[in-house]
């Protein structure tokens, strides 16, 4: 059933479908039928949303990428943590071990793969640490900041666009290297850190905060790499601030240096965490920083 689901993945045209899903998504003559319907499959509970009533969103992608009331999620404060950036389900979490990432039980990849054959910035999370989070359609689909950084750069990485739910990530070795990919990289007070929104089967688009749509604006080939480093007044983000969103779900993997961070021991597989609520720790501050 496993093999036969990935095969039938392979075949399917995934940008040609992305494409008529965004249209969809956009359609303002389609929103009356596709968010009621998607409301119903789903159980989405809009009582946390800033707007409550289904008609009153403009498109299915204004309902999709819905903002939530101030307070809904609460953002763990302390200085000695890290939050998670996204709604979802732990997929994956731990040390990177060498350079290998956990996938699912049984399947590893390669972080260099992950972070489209970039040696250096692999370097910078070699026996480090990360997180996996898988949003379901239900979930709040915007993405935040696990600590307070600075934008370093960013790299867009073409590829594909398998789904990424639990059946797949444990049938498809090396999926989320597969698929087409934002890789954000930030400093921080306790190291190098990467945000990366991997990008799904029927996902729209992906946006950053900074530079709005970002996936699919470019159907390159090879990766298209953005320096932010030298800008005059830096992209600071800090601890909690939204910093992207996915047009339909899809997953995001948290990356962290080798010294200073943590994940917390009863955050593991199938964990279902809200954003905001604490993921690890921070055991070293650099003060200097």
């Amino acid at each position: 059933m496993f093999n036969f689901f990935v095969l039938i993945q392979f075949l399917l045209p995934h940008h040609f479908l992305s494409k008529l899903a965004g249209l969809a998504a956009e359609s303002k003559f389609l929103r009356n039928f596709l968010i009621p319907a998607f409301i119903h499959k789903y159980k989405v509970d809009l009582s946390e949303a800033k707007i409550t009533e289904p008609r009153a969103y403009l498109s299915f992608n204004h309902f999709f990428t819905r903002e939530l009331k101030p307070g809904a999620r609460v953002v763990d404060s302390s200085l000695d943590t890290i939050v998670s950036p996204a709604d979802g389900k732990i997929s994956a979490c731990g040390k990177i071990m060498g350079s290998q990432l956990l996938q699912a039980k049984g399947h590893h990849f390669s972080l260099c793969d992950l972070l489209g054959g970039n040696k250096d910035v692999s370097k910078l999370f070699t026996n480090g640490s990360f997180a996996t989070v898988y949003l379901s359609p239900s979930d709040y689909h915007r993405v935040h900041m696990p600590i307070s950084g600075k934008l370093i750069s960013t790299f867009y990485i073409p590829g594909r666009l398998f789904s990424v739910n639990k059946m797949m990530s444990e049938s498809l070795p090396n999926l989320f290297a597969r698929n087409e990919r934002i890789v954000c990289l930030f400093e921080t007070n306790t190291g190098p850190m990467c945000l990366i929104l991997v990008g799904a089967m029927i996902v729209g688009s992906i946006e950053t905060t900074w530079s709005k749509e970002t996936s699919p604006a470019f159907r390159i080939k090879g990766v298209h790499a953005t320096d932010y480093s030298s800008l005059k007044k830096p992209i600071r983000l800090s601890k909690g601030q939204e910093m992207g969103r996915f047009k339909l779900g899809s997953t995001v993997i948290s990356l962290f240096g080798s010294q200073g961070i943590s994940i917390d021991t009863k955050i593991e597989m199938n964990y279902s965490i809200k954003m905001g609520q604490g993921l690890g720790f921070i055991s070293r501050l650099n003060a200097n920083h």
